[in-house]
């Protein structure tokens, strides 16, 4: 703060004197007396303050410490009283080096006196820095090296109740699936990455390879964001304790970096514990060896030791995959943001590069690229597995860099006019639907994954060229729309992994393998950015639909349960609690079921994972609430 303020005594311009020469060394003697003081104070602090020297060195942030004797017992008086004249000597040098260590003190403290704040702010922070550098240089973790980060939480991290008591209720409802979900993974399930919710026991997919806790990290934000403050904090005291990234495994780079880096970043930006970002940027750098590749596009699995990658041995001759390559600039940014190193936002640029050098057939992007060609493999497009989040991430790296990523922003609207030209179509009854592209030849089915594409519409319109904002409203509405008929039309009325438009068949899924549910939540997603966006009640009904048919036929007593056949007449359990359930599907109902004001869209980016990200600003113009 300004000397003003600190010393009151100091003349002001609008301070009347009848006699300003008088007045001046009035106030002459008062600092003298009060710096008289202060002085008087330091030295009888000598006499009367055990290890005074260290305390008021330790006041101001440059003054070193006096090297005394601390030890105490017998041993500690002897080397002052032996050889009578040795000890005086002692007791000279020591009150020498502390009237030294005063004066140096003293001029330190003045100096401070004289700075402005934003300068005695920018030492802190010097320091700080300087602290951090010198311990990792002493053997410390690499995390020390992290730069210091001023936190400041977005606006809506947490809602408030609605006040609507229906919808409000409903909310409540949600809240307690997720406790339900939580509490049973907790009891038969801590510490593995899913759960069993009919044998009650843990379950691993070799997608985290021997990574740990992936529903842990995954609900992280989803127990922040619904105020279940004791389990984010079970949940914190874990991640701190055991999760551990060195592990002699190979791991899919798309599925830990939407579900465990992501998840990370967005319980560091919603709570602000800086042991999810030292884990984030650590995770983040073992993630780095997988672009090692002749053009950039990373590897689809990497083992985390070696730092060996390989793609998936069916993806058409070693391809990458278009959504999962295409899935990593949101949070790569963002590490980029909090780990000062650029290098992770260079990977993810380098990407678009590359595909902005290819040619794409209709101005479409297939969902096979080799990585050491730099060529697409087969000409296989879809808006549903293989390619969704792309589409995406396209859109919302526009969004997240407060509408300044104007390459994002050209690659997303182009990409969806191709996916408008050659993919959507309506049934005869009027369902639009948005079908697969194989080398050239439709095939009329939609996946449950292609659902989220409503959502992504209706997000997207607003930026959209202002004759087609309209337009862009009734695709996203008439997706969900098609969607919620899949859940419609089956008997469990919760819809099927994919649905088919051919032979006299409308959103109904005809092979059996297309029949089971697990738990995904795109058409909650979409419901979710179509209530936001709308306030049609008709989204919040559908969402009501969805609750009560999971609790009629999912929930059972081990937690939620996936299902084989949505069109059977009694539910067969596949017994798999996804973590994404946690992380996605009950999120996107709670803020279905919330106000606007609860992570709202002009502050937050949810990641493909549902893992909210804020918008990186480019100024101070809508700076957001300071964490106190």
């Amino acid at each position: 703060m300004p000397v003003a303020t600190l010393l009151p005594f100091t003349a002001t311009p609008s301070r009347k004197s009848t006699n300003p020469t008088s007045f001046r060394l009035t106030e002459k003697f008062i600092l003298l007396l009060v710096f008289s003081a202060f002085i008087t104070l330091c030295f009888g602090a000598i006499f009367f303050l055990p290890d005074s020297s260290k305390l008021l060195s330790g006041v101001f942030f440059h003054s070193s410490a006096v090297e005394t004797n601390t030890h105490t017992g017998p041993d500690s008086s002897s080397g002052l009283t032996a050889g009578g004249g040795n000890g005086n000597n002692n007791d000279e040098k020591t009150l020498a080096k502390i009237r030294k260590d005063h004066e140096k003190a003293l001029i330190e403290a003045k100096d401070t006196l004289q700075k402005r704040p934003d300068e005695i702010k920018q030492d802190i922070k010097d320091e700080k820095e300087k602290v951090a550098k010198e311990s990792a240089g002493r053997g410390g973790k690499d995390v020390n090296t992290l730069p210091f980060v001023e936190y400041n939480r977005p606006p809506g991290a947490t809602g408030h109740q609605p006040a609507d008591p229906e919808t409000k209720e409903r909310r409540a409802k949600v809240k307690e699936m997720m406790k339900h979900a939580w509490d049973s993974y907790k009891r038969y399930a801590w510490g593995s990455n899913e759960l069993r919710p009919v044998s009650k026991q843990g379950h691993s997919s070799n997608l985290f390879g021997s990574i740990k806790g992936a529903t842990i990290v995954d609900a992280l934000d989803t127990l922040y964001i619904m105020e279940m403050y004791e389990d984010f904090d079970t949940a914190t005291d874990w991640v701190e304790k055991n999760l551990d990234f060195n592990v002699n495994a190979e791991v899919s780079v798309f599925e830990v970096n939407i579900r465990f880096v992501g998840g990370l970043l967005s319980a560091y930006y919603l709570s602000g514990k800086e042991v999810f970002r030292q884990k984030a940027v650590e995770l983040g750098e073992k993630l780095l060896p997988a672009f090692k590749t002749p053009t950039g596009i990373p590897w689809a699995l990497l083992n985390l030791k070696s730092g060996i990658g390989r793609n998936w041995p069916w993806a058409s001759g070693g391809s990458s995959i278009l959504a999962e390559y295409g899935t990593l600039h949101l949070e790569f940014m963002h590490l980029s943001k909090l780990s000062g190193k650029p290098e992770f936002a260079q990977k993810v640029m380098n990407i678009r590069k590359v595909l902005n050098r290819l040619d794409k057939p209709q101005g479409l992007y297939p969902n096979y690229l080799n990585p050491n060609s730099g060529q697409w493999g087969q000409h296989h497009v879809s808006v549903g597995g293989l390619g969704d989040s792309f589409y995406e991430y396209l859109l919302k790296a526009w969004l997240m860099s407060d509408k300044t990523d104007e390459e994002g922003k050209k690659m997303y609207y182009d990409a969806l006019q191709a996916i408008e030209t050659n993919l959507m179509r309506k049934s005869s009854s009027g369902l639009t639907y948005i079908a697969e592209w194989k080398g050239g030849l439709l095939e009329h089915k939609m996946g449950h994954l292609t659902c989220f594409a409503g959502g992504m519409i209706a997000l997207g319109a607003d930026g959209a060229p202002s004759d087609k904002t309209g337009h862009q409203m009734e695709q996203a509405a008439e997706i969900a729309r098609t969607c919620h008929e899949s859940y419609a039309r089956t008997a469990l009325k919760l819809g099927p992994e994919a649905f088919r438009f051919d032979g006299g068949v409308e959103a109904i899924a005809t092979r059996q393998n297309e029949k089971y549910f697990i738990l995904r939540p795109e058409v909650m997603e979409t419901y979710m950015y179509m209530w936001r966006f709308t306030h049609d009640p008709k989204y919040r009904e559908w969402g009501w639909e969805a609750v009560q048919a999971l609790e009629q036929h999912c929930r059972v007593e081990g937690g939620y349960s996936g299902l084989r056949d949505v069109y059977a007449s009694t539910p067969n359990h596949d017994d798999v609690q996804q973590s994404f359930y946690l992380a996605e599907t009950l999120k996107y109902l709670y803020l279905l079921f919330s106000d606007d004001d609860h992570l709202p869209f002009e502050h937050w980016v949810f990641n493909t994972e549902a893992h909210p990200l804020p918008v990186i600003r480019k100024d101070n113009t809508d700076r957001p609430n300071e964490v106190e």
